[in-house]
């Protein structure tokens, strides 16, 4: 048993940092996520003007937000670990510097390979932010406040996704197209002056393995540019497929011995983190093939244009910004297991509504199909987010973190995997439909594999 010493300090480094400057830390993440999330978002709107501009083909410039996605999979876990030795706060700060730097970079760039050279040192910097500021949040706020910061998290997240379309558009109206990352620079130098107020846990010291950092890239980076190449060139996409198994099982024989290993083979011996992983996976992989299936469906299945189309999948990223903060005040009064079984429910309700309503011309019923599956990813994201930082110490908060965006991130591949592969095999008519089928099921599978942690005692 503790002495009251030893719970004193307990109780002393749960309490977080005083107001106001927990408030600071909590703005100088968010703003960090706003960068993030609204710069891949605004990109993917912009590819046909930056075609046009650096006269490149659409499938070229396409590599924009590739070259970017690519660097947060390749980065996302050694910059987690980076933090656990350096500190949180001293590598996050340096994501930020980085990412606004590759910013101006963009702005900058002539010619499209100079562009994607700069967008992936960008998602470099990005991946220091996603890895690192929800562990730093957790040392800026007590336990108690811990699922509410969370539901914040993912309101400013969603609402960037909603949003960075719209935004993406009035920019290019208005101007040409280096100043959709030029807008960065404003915004990361505020971040950089609100960082001083983010905590400042020590670092481990414990040195990086670089073999292990190339194997991590070799496993991440082909599963990325696997599906892509899957289409045009199959055996080469294949090939990359059994690059990825075989980086993985060196990487992992690699890290299996070591105490804090680079893939945090230690977390997931904890039944309650491997449960959220697994449910996390599944439930972004329902949500990415869903994001890709549901504008095919309303364009080709039910004739609608690209403008009518984005505003009947507005809702769902609306109506998660709505849920997120409710689901994080639930969490200190529910079992995290039921939310995230009550929100994968929902999620696949909505997804199964979308695939099998006879619409028969009427398509408003689509409006409260993708609120519900808002609902419902709202409803799981939250509480599984805070069960898998909970389930760490609060020294691996880096690693859990990037374990959080790593799940993230192969889930949304495996969904672009599944929609690629139905998209060659059936017509385009009908994979979208199968694809929502396919992601009600994933969605399904998230929710129910979240039960699991009540009945191995997980449910908290």
């Amino acid at each position: 048993m503790p002495s009251v010493t030893e719970k004193n300090a307990a109780d002393l480094s749960d309490a977080g940092l005083p107001i106001p400057r927990r408030y600071f830390a909590l703005a100088a993440v968010l703003a960090a996520m706003v960068l993030v999330v609204l710069d891949g978002a605004i990109a993917n709107v912009a590819l046909p003007t930056i075609a046009g501009a650096l006269l490149v083909s659409p499938a070229a410039s396409v590599w924009v937000v590739t070259g970017y996605q690519l660097a947060l999979v390749m980065a996302i876990l050694p910059c987690a670990a980076l933090g656990e030795s350096l500190g949180y706060r001293r590598v996050f700060i340096a994501g930020v510097v980085v990412f606004t730097a590759a910013s101006a970079l963009c702005a900058l760039s002539p010619s499209l390979p100079w562009l994607v050279v700069a967008r992936f040192v960008q998602g470099l910097g990005g991946a220091a932010l996603m890895a690192l500021g929800v562990a730093l949040l957790r040392f800026a706020y007590p336990h108690r406040l811990l699922g509410a910061v969370i539901g914040w998290n993912s309101l400013v997240i969603a609402l960037s996704a909603a949003i960075g379309p719209t935004i993406g558009a009035t920019i290019l109206s208005i101007a040409s197209w280096p100043w959709l990352f030029a807008v960065n620079l404003p915004v990361g130098a505020i971040v950089l002056v609100m960082s001083r107020a983010l905590p400042n846990p020590p670092g481990t010291g414990r040195r990086l393995d670089l073999v292990s950092v190339g194997l991590n890239a070799g496993t991440f980076g082909s599963l990325v540019l696997a599906p892509d190449l899957m289409i045009v060139r199959p055996w080469f996409g294949c090939a990359l497929l059994a690059v990825t198994a075989i980086c993985l099982v060196a990487l992992i024989r690699r890290e299996m011995p070591r105490q804090a290993p680079l893939i945090p083979l230690d977390l997931l011996r904890d039944g309650s983190f491997r449960v959220s992983v697994i449910a996390s996976v599944c439930c972004f992989a329902g949500q990415m093939a869903s994001y890709i299936a549901l504008p095919f469906y309303l364009q080709h299945g039910l004739g609608q244009d690209a403008f009518m189309t984005g505003l009947y999948m507005t809702p769902w990223p609306l109506t998660v910004a709505f849920a997120g903060p409710i689901s994080g005040r639930l969490t200190n009064r529910v079992s995290t297991a039921w939310l995230c079984a009550a929100g994968g429910i929902c999620l696949a309700s909505g997804l199964a509504l979308a695939c099998l309503w006879p619409l028969l011309g009427n398509l408003l019923p689509i409006v409260p199909f993708t609120m519900l599956s808002g609902l419902g990813f709202g409803l799981f994201q939250v509480p599984n987010n805070r069960n898998m930082f909970l389930s760490a110490p609060r020294e691996r908060s880096g690693a859990a973190g990037g374990m959080q965006g790593t799940a993230r991130l192969v889930g949304q591949t495996a969904g672009a995997v599944i929609m690629t592969v139905l998209f060659s095999l059936v017509s385009v008519e009908s994979a979208p439909r199968i694809g929502l089928a396919i992601a009600a099921l994933l969605a399904l599978a998230g929710g129910l594999v979240s039960v699991l942690r009540v009945g191995h005692g997980f449910g908290s």
